[in-house]
């Protein structure tokens, strides 16, 4: 159940009709999630998946869109970044999964691609995937690497327009977030005639560093606060990749409205992206021409307040959607049960 059916309002911006990333027309999201002893004993498990978000239903290499992330905290271990911010475009599916993962993930991704584009490292040049990882590994047997290649391409055919399904499914199954179930959440925001969508894989933050939401008192995990955060960000509104990561910077305030600091051992990094415009990777024009937003119109500054929202809302959304989950070791974290506002 989202947070809004328990009467939790965040911000004051409308969502979008689902409430979801996929509000952002022609935006896909598909998961994996392995959910299965990996021995006898049950004592080692799998407990993980992937998550695959893709920007259009077309040739992801072909037409390109634009792109940008920021990195909150590093302590992360990504892929496809430091190309995605020199060039500005995105030529892959953003892909999430476990931190032993992100190799497997990449190799999957990259062969699909390839099946897709014959012409990716011969006739042209190599192709960027951006990977996207969160530490799995109290409730998955993570040194086991249960994730394999086929998951990632499972993941990506899986997708669809659809409200995305939240909590512990695809890169969420294991994670957890403020000591109690985390995962996958999602929200949106309509600015004017624009939305922005945002999905996270929330992996971070110790129970006593919850905001103060009324929730009941079940049992929570208070180890650490260490942990991750991917949160992707979508719209379709008309940015340049610079506007983008001014976008992208907003949601470090979503993401601190709800108790996180940005610990030391966090990966807190955003990827943004924008479907307005469709980038043709062949051309012969040497001059390309986009419209984008004025920086100085009051519309940026709604979209500011969109990112933010969205991503506070995204956050609860991945606790409150979450269900109690059993991991290796017989260990258990159970789901957060927000209650309803007088």
């Amino acid at each position: 159940m989202k947070i809004r059916e328990k009467g939790i309002i965040v911000g004051t911006l409308p969502t979008g009709r689902k409430n979801c990333l996929t509000d952002v027309a022609d935006v896909l999201v598909g998961h994996v999630t392995l959910d299965y002893p990996l021995d006898e004993s049950g004592e080692e498990y799998a407990c993980t998946g992937v998550t695959a978000i893709l920007p259009h239903k077309g040739n992801l290499f072909k037409e390109k869109v634009i792109a940008a992330s920021y990195v909150i905290n590093g302590f992360g271990k990504t892929t496809g970044l430091v190309q995605l911010n020199e060039l500005g475009v995105l030529e892959s599916p953003i892909m999430l999964t476990n931190t032993f993962a992100v190799s497997a993930v990449t190799q999957g991704v990259l062969q699909y691609m390839l099946d897709e584009n014959q012409e990716i490292g011969e006739t042209t040049g190599t192709i960027n995937v951006v990977v996207g990882e969160c530490n799995d590994s109290y409730l998955n047997s993570i040194r086991l690497f249960p994730v394999k290649p086929e998951h990632a391409v499972e993941a990506i055919k899986n997708a669809s327009d659809h409200q995305a399904v939240e909590g512990a499914v695809g890169a969420g199954k294991g994670m957890v977030c403020f000591g109690y179930k985390g995962g996958i959440g999602s929200s949106s925001r309509i600015v004017e005639d624009y939305t922005v969508g945002c999905l996270v894989l929330s992996n971070f933050g110790k129970k006593e560093e919850l905001r103060a939401f009324r929730y009941s008192e079940v049992e929570g995990f208070s180890e650490t606060s260490d942990g991750s955060i991917i949160i992707v960000l979508a719209t379709d509104a008309p940015l340049s990749d610079r506007q983008l990561q001014r976008l992208a910077k907003r949601c470090g305030i979503g993401l601190g409205r709800t108790g996180s600091h940005f610990s030391h051992g966090s990966g807190d990094i955003v990827i943004a992206f924008s479907t307005a415009h469709k980038m043709a990777h062949y051309s012969e024009e040497r001059i390309e021409t986009r419209s984008q937003l004025r920086e100085d119109h009051p519309i940026m500054n709604q979209l500011f307040t969109a990112a933010a929202e969205a991503t506070e809302e995204a956050i609860l959304n991945s606790l409150s959607q979450a269900e109690t989950t059993k991991g290796r070791a017989g260990r258990v974290i159970n789901q957060i049960k927000f209650l309803k506002e007088e």
